[in-house]
């Protein structure tokens, strides 16, 4: 995958690119090594195993309000009491992070005709979560991926669930790999592949901020997958937390794409979302952000952006508006919302609608074998065996914090 590895801050450092870090899930469940099944449970698995292997049959993009009021109704994003680690085959390691494991995964004894059906299954190990003082991203990411499920260009959390010492989230697989990978080996993508790109993203940010009240914080080519179909999936979405009209003050993204207002710590809102979108679509054009340096945080304050010569004097003025410093002037955070970005002459070709409903080609289709195939993806290490266990202690002060899952 990608050669250059950028950081993500966060109270915690963590590492970026394919290390999106699994996320928590928490049910009461007992060790599964440690509880003989009911005949009632051993049905209720199966019937669960069932419903996920066709959970696909009905996915269709559902309307912003269909996913932001149908919670309850969908059949993605909740939490099982049933399902466990051994209801899956763990095939390969997709990623990896400073707390979690993301696993390409099948269902274990799966019908013929299920073969195929296959998962990314992200795995927190809670004594790892605990110690890195991540609870509060892990229990945001769950419920957060949960509240947004079933939306086109987010990665659908199919459900979620916990053991003894780890925490489950079981999403959809996107074989096509990391957006960073394809901008890498591209150098930089011309103006129609930015401009399909973008406008998903604008999409999501789009309903993130006025149907969710979600400030995703971590906006990059890194967290953006490309799916069979060549759409877009937003992935990792261990820093974003539901602010609605508050501020919050943690310093928590990636330094290229940190917005003045959290480098500042004056407090930030959706609107870093948006400045970090006029640096994505700036590295979409040019092929790396206007502040890379060694220390881009020292030049971000600043905010002087400097344009190559060939960009279009569009492209120019939609990043100059979102990547402006004063936040009561920042394309995206001004009256209109979203709205004022997708009016905007860059988008000029774009139906909105067909978009949404996915009914546009993706610019990059990737060559796939089948359902499974991993080729976009990077090998890792296997995992250590010597893992600090989580002592009954732990589980006596912070089992509550994991009940969701």
């Amino acid at each position: 995958m990608a050669a250059a590895v950028r950081n993500t801050v966060s109270s915690v450092l963590h590492h970026h690119h394919s290390n999106r870090e699994p996320s928590p899930q928490a049910n009461q469940l007992p060790n599964s090594h440690d509880r003989q099944d009911s005949p009632a449970m051993e049905r209720a698995r199966e019937e669960e195993k069932h419903s996920l292997a066709h959970w696909e049959d009905h996915k269709r993009p559902l309307s912003p309000d269909q996913i932001a009021n149908d919670g309850d109704q969908r059949t993605v994003g909740h939490s099982s009491q049933v399902l466990r680690q051994d209801d899956f085959e763990l095939i390969k390691t997709l990623g990896t992070g400073t707390f979690a494991r993301v696993w390409l995964v099948r269902l274990n004894n799966a019908r013929d005709e299920d073969q195929n059906k296959v998962f990314a299954l992200k795995i927190l190990r809670k004594v790892d979560v605990i110690r890195l003082k991540q609870v509060e991203h892990v229990r945001n990411e769950r419920n957060v991926l949960a509240a947004v499920a079933g939306h086109p260009f987010i990665t659908t959390m199919v459900a979620s669930f916990q053991d003894h010492d780890s925490l489950y989230m079981l999403l959809d697989y996107c074989p096509g790999g990391e957006v960073f990978s394809y901008l890498r080996r591209a150098r930089r993508f011309n103006e129609p592949t930015s401009q399909f790109y973008a406008a998903e993203i604008v999409l999501i940010l789009e309903f993130l901020h006025e149907k969710e009240g979600v400030a995703y914080r971590d906006l990059k080519p890194e967290n953006i997958l490309i799916d069979a179909e060549g759409h877009l999936k937003l992935v990792d979405f261990g820093f974003a937390k539901k602010v609605e009209n508050r501020e919050t003050y943690t310093l928590c993204g990636t330094p290229e794409y940190l917005a003045p207002e959290v480098i500042r710590n004056t407090g930030h809102g959706t609107a870093v979302d948006w400045w970090a979108f006029g640096i994505l679509v700036y590295e979409f054009l040019v092929g790396q952000p206007p502040f890379w340096d060694h220390n881009p945080m020292k030049i971000i304050v600043e905010g002087r952006v400097r344009f190559p010569s060939a960009m279009s004097s569009e492209a120019r003025d939609l990043i100059s508006g979102l990547c402006t410093v004063d936040t009561s002037k920042r394309l995206g955070n001004i009256k209109g919302g979203a709205s004022a970005v997708k009016s905007h002459p860059w988008f000029r070709q774009i139906d909105w609608n067909a978009l949404y409903n996915r009914k546009v080609h993706g610019p990059i289709v990737p060559h796939l074998r089948g359902p499974a195939d991993t080729r976009n993806f990077d090998e890792y290490e296997p995992e250590s065996e010597n893992r600090e266990p989580y002592s009954r202690e732990m589980r006596d002060k912070w089992e509550e914090c994991f009940r969701d899952f």
